[in-house]
């Protein structure tokens, strides 16, 4: 038997590389809420603020659909300018205009111009999101990398749960205004932990060089890898369920069983909880057995839930139908992020930033697709939540099975497994 012999010394200095790391890999954990807290922490409030502005439910949606865009367009920005400029700085930069622009969607006077702020708002927030993917990816490999990615999907679940329950706490002390002033506090204390803490995760030798011709060639090696594209386009599609979820709860859950904003934010809150355990055992489940497997455990939950939300639609079921059908559609999402997660990014360390960027425009730009689309109805039928969220979860089992990928998950048996 070979190998390096056991030295204490040698555990030693691990402990202390994983003592140094862990206040790292907290602040890479916690600038994966800058999506899910944006988009929740107003929700309990979004009929309040239609209402303030004179807005049509359709037209307030795209507060969320704005926001949604300027994630996807910001990180198709920021992960080919990581990959050139180291990690770091983009990140600082991208908090700072954060903390800006939250507090100029504070400010605004109608709905227009809070449509825009949020647009801008979203470009900023998506630094931090795809920088905490590409660092990962920059510091982990293997199973480990599937754990940490696991570990971002319950930490985003974790904002999810404690968004909305925020929000609906401060609702009672505070208008929407309030609430983006709340954002902009946030964006400050996560701004002071990277300045103390972040270090940079790229070295210099390590960087993309060059201008657009190399970029576009990255794009273009990216988008032709079958596991990369299937990766991709499950996650995209699964979360435009989440976000029509998220733009057409709030109506349904307080139009048609007229909860309080703090009764919804409980109820928005179990459901995350739900993202957050089973994201957890989704990552645990991927690496320990089979990230295809486990995609498709995850796409057949998500189905099944978005299925019965559709019959309580019509059928008028009670709200208890409701709500477990959304529960279980959430966390089959959720089981389904850290193995696509993994799939689309670990055949690449060294443009991990554009791959990440890719992966984020997926998820964000679909999910600003089908958001407004749950309000065409008007605010007081469940019926095209319920269709959005089946559709998006049928176009995810499909991007599974098209014939030019020669059966079904057959993208994802092309590109050997990662080492660990």
């Amino acid at each position: 038997m070979t190998g390096t012999p056991t030295n204490p010394g040698n555990l030693r200095a691990g402990r202390r590389e994983q003592a140094v790391e862990r206040p790292l890999a907290i602040v890479l954990g916690l600038l994966t809420i800058f999506g899910p807290i944006s988009m929740d922490l107003y929700l309990p409030v979004l009929p309040a603020l239609t209402a303030e502005l004179r807005s049509a439910t359709s037209t307030a949606q795209l507060t969320i659909t704005a926001c949604l865009f300027g994630l996807a367009l910001g990180q198709l920005i920021a992960g080919p300018l990581s990959d050139r400029y180291g990690r770091r700085r983009p990140l600082l930069a991208g908090v700072a205009a954060y903390v800006l622009t939250s507090a100029l969607c504070a400010i605004s006077p109608t709905i227009e111009t809070l449509i825009a702020a949020r647009f801008v708002q979203g470009l900023a927030g998506a630094v931090g999101i795809v920088i905490a993917q590409a660092a990962g990816r920059d510091l982990y490999s293997g199973r480990t990398l599937v754990r940490y990615y696991g570990r971002l999907t319950v930490l985003a679940g974790l904002a999810a749960i404690i968004g909305p329950v925020i929000g609906g706490q401060l609702a009672s002390i505070t208008d929407w205004r309030g609430l983006f002033l709340f954002l902009a506090a946030v964006g400050v204390a996560i701004l002071l932990a990277s300045i103390v803490v972040l270090r940079e995760t790229l070295p210099r030798e390590q960087r993309v060089t060059g201008g657009l011709t190399p970029m576009a060639h990255d794009f273009r090696r990216l988008l032709a890898d079958r596991v990369f594209l299937g990766a991709v386009l499950v996650s995209g599609f699964t979360n435009a369920a989440i976000f029509a979820y998220l733009g057409g709860a709030t109506y349904v859950l307080q139009g048609i069983y007229r909860l309080s904003p703090q009764q919804y934010s409980f109820a928005f809150g179990l459901n995350s909880l739900g993202f957050m355990v089973f994201g957890y055992l989704g990552g645990r489940l991927a690496e320990r057995w089979s990230e295809r497997k486990t995609l498709a455990i995850g796409l057949g939950m998500c189905s099944a839930g978005a299925a019965g939300l559709l019959a309580a639609a019509v059928l008028h079921l009670p709200l208890i139908a409701v709500v477990l059908s959304l529960l279980a559609m959430v966390s089959g999402v959720a089981v389904t992020s850290a193995p696509a997660a993994s799939l689309a990014l670990s055949g690449y360390p060294d443009i991990a930033g554009t791959a990440s960027s890719l992966l984020g425009v997926a998820r964000f730009a679909f999910g600003g697709l089908s958001a407004p689309l749950v309000g065409l109805g008007g605010a007081a039928t469940a019926v095209p939540l319920g269709l959005v969220t089946l559709v998006s979860a049928g176009l995810a089992v499909t991007a599974c099975t098209l014939p030019t990928w020669r059966g079904g998950m057959a993208p994802f048996r092309g590109r050997p497994p990662p080492p660990g």
